[in-house]
């Protein structure tokens, strides 16, 4: 009986941690010029545009989940990614998670892709473009060892740090996140070119995708970017600082209750849901 009891709690705390945002009771983007409001992780946008679902560079996975939505910089930026992705006969891009039409809180997988200004982008190129089911349930590939210290060498290919270093030498890009086993290997592959490394930051997961986030667009006044990365290519102890094991005593993030709102972004919610 007591383990039924337990069983069923820890059921329904788990619907009630997938249960809806208000934001997904948004089904379309808010009228206005673009504007990306508040932090990529607390956050909404006005103005959202849908990135174009046909496109003969790049093709977009999970529509149904609608996820394809952020301001117009970021669909400028993955159009302009992947017809250079194109131009270099790498491949057709794989378009994950952009946002939902007015931003906002996702009910589970990002914390951040609330301000329009976040794309998720699978570390894989087929040459040969994916049928509609494959899209609808996409197939990670990951690249990572299983011991997490270094790339999967028989999957690992020279395009996919090609792709990395393509966004992370446009000028809209702030960040990109992969994880430390692929920035290692990019440390590795670089050469002397090595500028463009300080924006591809070592974090959790991140083993068959990269997350791009674009600076916040100069007309976006209430949008609040994140600091510069630190100087230097990050391939140092930084970096290997991810590969060392837990300190003795070390305890686990604890998991925080989301901050207030930005008042724009709680008015709109007042407005268009409750």
């Amino acid at each position: 009986m007591k383990k039924t009891v337990l069983a069923l709690l820890a059921l329904m705390a788990s619907t009630a941690s997938l249960a809806a945002t208000p934001w997904q009771k948004v089904v379309q983007p808010i009228p206005g010029s673009a504007q990306s409001i508040g932090a990529f992780a607390n956050g909404c946008i006005v103005g959202a545009e849908g990135l174009p679902l046909q496109s003969s560079t790049y093709q977009v996975m999970r529509t149904d989940q609608r996820r394809y939505f952020g301001h117009p910089d970021l669909v400028r930026f993955i159009q302009r990614l992947s017809q250079q992705v194109h131009n270099n006969g790498m491949g057709t891009v794989l378009i994950g998670d952009m946002g939902m039409p007015a931003g906002g809180r996702f009910n589970g997988g990002h914390a951040s892709h609330q301000s329009g200004l976040d794309v998720d982008i699978f570390l894989q190129l087929p040459k040969t473009r994916w049928t509609s089911a494959q899209l609808l349930k996409p197939q990670a590939l990951d690249l990572v060892a299983a011991d997490g210290k270094s790339i999967n060498s028989r999957v690992w290919q020279p395009e996919i740090g090609n792709l990395i270093k393509l966004a992370a030498q446009d000028s809209e890009v702030t960040r990109i996140f992969v994880n430390p086993a692929i920035k290692q290997q990019l440390c590795l592959e670089a050469g002397s070119d090595r500028d463009w490394l300080r924006k591809v930051r070592p974090w959790f997961q991140h083993r068959a995708h990269m997350h791009v986030r674009l600076r916040c667009p100069a007309n976006s006044l209430e949008c609040e970017d994140q600091a510069l990365p630190p100087a230097g290519d990050g391939c140092g102890a930084e970096l290997q600082s991810w590969f060392e094991p837990p300190k003795p005593g070390a305890t686990k993030p604890v998991k925080k209750t989301p901050p207030p709102l930005p008042p724009s972004c709680q008015a709109l919610l007042d407005e268009h849901v409750l």
